[in-house]
């Protein structure tokens, strides 16, 4: 029986991804009513030069206890070229995002941070989905925590942060 893949060279960056996350966020935008949320993400590989990402959330009640299922994305890492970062994703709620920026890591100290930073170049959408303008996402990963934030510009309103986690290695 074969071990496990190496991973792919051209991604090499991206290997502090790999694994799964969990963690607590939380969100807001003018539409909606601010919410708690929990989520799970997970990054694989199979040896290409890419990596696989699931992400699902629930809603934290006034408890902190998990309910009911909030949103989930799945899609697709990449790094073309050194200091390039490419994702691509899709949502069960009839939306595309592609998006493009860099990715590099960052000297903190003693510890280093791989930073993401990308923007969205194209979104698509199903007729029924809503209206999303753009997007930007801005991911750190220091050891086993991963912060992110999550901004856009959506059904008519400015761009404008949305969300932000804290996730830690499983």
């Amino acid at each position: 029986m074969a071990g496990p893949l190496p991973l792919h060279e051209g991604i090499s960056i991206l290997e502090p991804l790999l694994g799964t996350w969990t963690g607590e966020g939380s969100g807001e935008y003018p539409t909606i009513p601010t919410f708690r949320f929990s989520e799970t993400v997970t990054f694989g590989h199979v040896g290409k030069p890419f990596l696989a990402y699931h992400q699902a959330t629930r809603e934290l009640d006034e408890t902190g206890e998990p309910g009911r299922p909030l949103h989930a994305e799945s899609g697709y890492w990449r790094t073309p070229e050194l200091g390039l970062a490419e994702i691509v994703l899709a949502h069960p709620t009839g939306i595309t995002e592609v998006l493009e920026g860099f990715a590099a890591p960052n000297s903190a100290g003693e510890t280093d941070t791989l930073i993401i930073d990308v923007r969205s170049s194209v979104i698509g959408r199903t007729t029924s989905a809503k209206e999303v303008q753009r997007t930007e996402r801005t991911f750190e990963v220091t050891g086993d925590t991963l912060r992110y934030t999550m901004r856009m510009a959506a059904v008519g309103q400015p761009f404008q942060h949305h969300l932000a986690a804290t996730l830690h290695r499983a």
